[in-house]
């Protein structure tokens, strides 16, 4: 439901939807990758802290370059996406810093990985609010920031928990993640214009 007060912004806001929806693969992939390294954590859970550290940064590359190639080259007229801008921003950084300082302390992992995952998860939360008017699952992408911001969280309070842990901890948040990111693609599927 659009907000009618404002026709500019109605108007906006009907431009991102469309190119979200237009765009609505980008975030099946999203998911597919979160899916499979989740599913390569719980594959191997005997991960070395380095083969960890790896495999974070080329999940955290792959997303981060999805979500800026959907922020740069949607529509001219789709509207804000700074928001997904900065999200693909995050992902890109803490992949270069992890692939670029491999041999950092777990605890040090641990908590870069808590705080990309809150800041993600801010950014998909802003995003889904900024959607809830035109699109009424606007929430799956909420719920993928609000499991980001669960996960980081649960990961700062808890950093003594072990590299299994960590490593199953990882694996079910990406699974769950992905889970969302695969049931909003879908949903902005049904919205696509026809070619």
């Amino acid at each position: 439901m659009t907000n009618t007060a404002d026709p500019v912004r109605a108007l906006a806001e009907r431009a991102l939807f469309s190119s979200l929806a237009d765009n609505w693969w980008l975030f099946l992939l999203r998911g597919l990758i979160a899916i499979a390294f989740g599913v390569l954590a719980f594959r191997w859970p005997g991960l070395t802290l380095l083969t960890l550290t790896y495999l974070w940064g080329a999940y955290a590359l792959l997303d981060g370059i999805i979500a800026l190639s959907a922020a740069i080259f949607g529509p001219g007229d789709a509207g804000p996406r700074w928001w997904l801008a900065l999200a693909g921003f995050c992902g890109v950084l803490s992949a270069f810093i992890a692939f670029f300082m491999p041999g950092m302390t777990a605890l040090i992992l641990l908590m870069f990985i808590a705080g990309w995952a809150i800041a993600v998860g801010a950014l998909q939360i802003w995003g889904a609010t900024q959607l809830r008017q035109i699109l009424n699952d606007a929430w799956l992408l909420g719920l993928s920031g609000v499991l980001s911001i669960a996960f980081g969280i649960l990961l700062i309070v808890q950093p003594g928990a072990g590299a299994l842990s960590l490593v199953w901890i990882i694996g079910w948040y990406a699974i769950l993640v992905g889970c969302t990111f695969i049931a909003f693609a879908w949903r902005l599927k049904q919205y696509q214009r026809p070619v």
